[in-house]
């Protein structure tokens, strides 16, 4: 599709030549030697299908090569503790600002992390009770539970006289840490049973941890250490080697001819594996610790992860502890009620922030909930609290779908926030769906015109205004809306809730209707997922798809998930009179040098390992020797490469024509995955993406209740009537499907729509609505009856 450009109506506040990022020439990933220019300081979105391109331009080459150029500001040494980025595939970029990625990426895998100290509110708060709290203990890392309190002796040099001299003095550190959990709010039994097993000797492979082999260096330092035998089996160990091998303190030793520090293993497994928050864990990792660990709540600080000095100091009969439980909106009113002039701009300053949660729809958080716990949509919101504080200016700020888990309610003030920064003097590039968030855009890229290799185009370039009238996928979709129905279907059964009062819910009762599709509505943080997740008993016959990692490694792939690959692998078997085996990339067909993956990865130790295309078979996987096996005139690596809707038609007629495979991939069709290729990574995959995965992989199951959180995630206004008539057709084959939704063109379809409210956290947690969409618009006694009336003009 050619490209359009609106030339008639200039973007606001239009920029001149010399304001501009110039992109030339961009062919990352399905990029078709992409050319276009942003305005700076603008709010430039960019729409298009899912695949078309959108991430690849924005991610993949504008901020990317913005982060490259950064880390090469650094030192040599610097630089050679950092992943070694390479270029993106552009021939000329110019204008570049630093680029501040806000994406959905959990946020860190530190259990030290809470919310607090993400946004440094927890830093704001500690400086107010050191300086207000009474009694007064000390300076602001006395509220801190990441210090320790330490007391002890050392050298220090002076000048006197004009002569150097040297003196001893003492020292006392005064922390806010628990001393009996270290601050982590939790302490830890650790089962040795799973760390060992004592029938065994370390030469025999006793350790029984995942990483543990007995010739790495894990092993190796017990074995060469001098203080245990390597081939006594543990049981037989004296109370003092006992004690060496779990618990010795650290101490220098020399393993061969280096010099190591030796620990016993006890310290070792909590520092390695402990310190990490669980969901960002290996799925092999977080099985050890589950079977190996348990954690109770610190006897001690209660959870709080502060000892009892911090705890003592209160302003106004609060702690820092209990101002940190908080729900954020109720913390926001409680330093609002503070007035003293020796703190008034810091005051101010932590008023605004927390007033800022709240704008952002995230006022049901509180400031001591541990970081890795929030959702995709939640994490980015929290590192966009971060930077609207933030002193820079002109930066280029890079948002990928913000609007993901938000109500209509709460775009709106997502839409004020993002032109805050904006007007800041940055410019703010948004990769988004949502036909709310695109009007307000004052410069438009549109992307496509289609996924995969039919994407990768520019095919409009201007204003809201000029999309609209474009002859665009996008504009012609750009004003979509979803009718109510004028019939609705009739229930065939009750799933009945009594009592529920998991998270903020408030005995709620409440029958969803079988047989129908029902919808759960209401905004961020009111108590949807709560009700349908942690309601809804997980059993035979119902199935909860939700946008969480599939677990499994980096191997897996969309082919071998869903069971694709055995067919296609039998078959080139059977073509070519070979063994299957040959045809997988885990076993005789890998690559010798990637070992199947088509990477090498480098570990840098404290850094993320970087991974780069295998020089051997160049990212293929497989040996030379199987890529000369052909069927249907492809060799398995470009089987892999296809995406669904190539290997759709590949597999559907012809001599590879395979009504098992083509089975598979039309579901994979049907759930809006066409784009995809069959050999892509699944870490690479979005949580929508991940969702319709397994969506597609249930629908072959005999599951009679579908539970689907938000299943619109990064779907363009084209696809969503597409995944309406796939809920249709799962309503109609019988099954019961009920959704957890913000989108309002799911809403109007429902057949009957539970609403949750009337607010966030502690102001919801009731049913405020039930009833059919007709009904809640002629209400339009909540939230989203109103925006819903709105939404279809009544």
């Amino acid at each position: 599709m050619p490209t359009q450009s609106d030339q008639a109506s200039p973007t606001p506040h239009s920029a001149d030549t010399h304001d501009l990022i110039r992109v030339q020439g961009a062919r990352e990933n399905n990029l078709k030697n992409v050319s276009i220019e942003i305005p700076k300081r603008r709010l430039t979105v960019f729409t298009g299908v899912s695949g078309s391109g959108k991430s690849s331009l924005v991610f993949g080459t504008i901020a990317a090569e913005s982060q490259r150029m950064i880390n090469e500001t650094y030192s040599s040494f610097v630089q050679g503790f950092m992943p070694n980025l390479a270029r993106p595939d552009v021939d000329l970029m110019e204008g570049l600002t630093t680029a501040i990625i806000v994406d959905q990426e959990r946020m860190g895998a530190n259990s030290r992390s809470t919310v607090g100290t993400a946004t440094d509110v927890n830093a704001m708060l500690r400086i107010v009770f050191s300086r207000l709290g009474e009694p007064h203990i000390g300076s602001p890392q006395a509220f801190s539970f990441n210090v320790a309190s330490v007391s002890g002796a050392g050298a220090v040099t002076l000048e006197r006289g004009g002569k150097t001299v040297k003196e001893r003095r003492s020292f006392t550190i005064t922390g806010g840490m628990c001393p009996r959990c270290e601050g982590m709010g939790t302490v830890n039994d650790i089962d040795l049973t799973q760390l060992y097993d004592d029938s065994k000797s370390l030469a025999e492979g006793a350790l029984t941890i995942p990483g543990y082999t007995a010739d790495g260096w894990g092993v190796r330092i017990f074995t060469g250490s001098g203080f245990l035998d390597a081939d006594k089996p543990i049981r037989d160990y004296s109370e003092k080697e006992l004690h060496d091998f779990l618990y010795r303190e650290p101490i220098k030793v020399k393993v061969g001819d280096i010099n190591m520090t030796y620990e016993g293993l006890v310290p070792k497994v909590q520092k390695s594996f402990l310190a990490k928050d669980r969901e960002a864990m290996q799925p092999h990792i977080r099985a050890f610790v589950d079977r190996a660990v348990t954690f109770t709540t610190c006897p001690e600080c209660g959870g709080t992860r502060l000892n009892e000095g911090a705890r003592s100091s209160r302003i106004g009969g609060i702690n820092i502890a209990e101002a940190c439980a908080m729900q954020i909106s109720d913390l926001a009113a409680w330093v609002r009620g503070l007035d003293e002039p020796s703190v008034a701009p810091l005051l101010a300053a932590l008023r605004d922030t927390l007033d800022s949660f709240v704008e952002i729809g995230l006022g049901y958080l509180s400031l001591d909930r541990p970081a890795g716990t929030l959702s995709g949509g939640e994490a980015q919101r929290t590192k966009m609290i971060r930077h609207l504080g933030s002193s820079l200016t002109d930066v280029t700020y890079v948002f990928d779908e913000p609007t993901i888990g938000l109500h209509p309610h709460d775009i709106e003030r997502m839409n004020t926030l993002l032109l805050q920064l904006r007007d800041k003097g940055n410019t703010v590039l948004v990769v988004e769906h949502k036909p709310e968030m695109i009007a307000i855009a004052d410069h438009v890229v549109d992307l496509g015109p289609r996924a995969g290799t039919a994407g990768g185009a520019i095919c409009f370039e201007g204003t809201v205004a000029g999309l609209r009238s474009s002859d665009t996928l996008t504009g012609r979709h750009l004003d979509d809306r979803a009718t109510l129905k004028e019939s609705v279907r009739a229930a065939t059964g009750a799933l009945e809730i009594r009592g529920a009062t998991a998270n903020n819910l408030r005995e709620v009762d409440v029958d969803i209707p079988l047989g129908v599709l029902v919808v759960v509505t209401g905004v961020a943080g009111s108590g949807k997922s709560s009700l349908v997740h942690g309601s809804i008993p997980a059993g035979e016959g119902v199935v909860s798809i939700d946008q969480g990692a599939i677990r499994g490694s980096r191997r897996s792939n969309p082919a071998t998930y869903t069971g694709l690959l055995e067919p296609i692998r039998k078959a080139f078997a059977k073509a070519n009179g070979v063994k299957p085996a040959l045809f997988s990339a885990n076993s005789e067909g890998a690559c010798p040098n990637c070992n199947g993956a088509g990477v090498i990865y480098t570990d840098l130790g404290v850094m993320a390992s970087v991974a780069s295309p295998c020089e051997v078979c160049e990212g293929k996987r497989f040996q030379a020797s199987v890529l000369e096996y052909h069927f249907g005139g492809r060799d398995i690596s470009e089987v892999l490469a296809m995406s669904v809707a190539e290997a759709e038609a590949f597999f559907g007629e012809g001599e590879a024509r395979m009504p098992t495979a083509h089975a598979i991939l039309a579901r994979l069709v049907d759930v809006g995955l066409g784009y995809i290729s069959l050999g892509q990574p699944l870490t690479t995959l979005s949580g929508g993406e991940r969702q319709r995965l397994k969506l597609a992989n249930q629908m072959a199951e005999k599951s009679a209740i579908y539970v689907l959180d938000e299943p619109t995630t990064g779907l363009h206004l084209a696809d969503v009537e597409n995944l309406l008539g796939l809920l249709d057709r799962l309503v109609d084959s019988g099954k019961s499907v009920i959704v957890v939704e913000h989108h309002q063109a799911v809403m109007a379809h429902a057949d009957w729509i539970i609403d949750i409210g009337p607010g966030a956290g502690h102001e919801g947690g009731r049913v405020v609505f039930e009833g059919t969409p007709a009904d809640l618009v002629a209400a339009r006694s909540t939230l989203t009856g109103e925006h819903l009336a709105t939404y279809v003009g009544a």
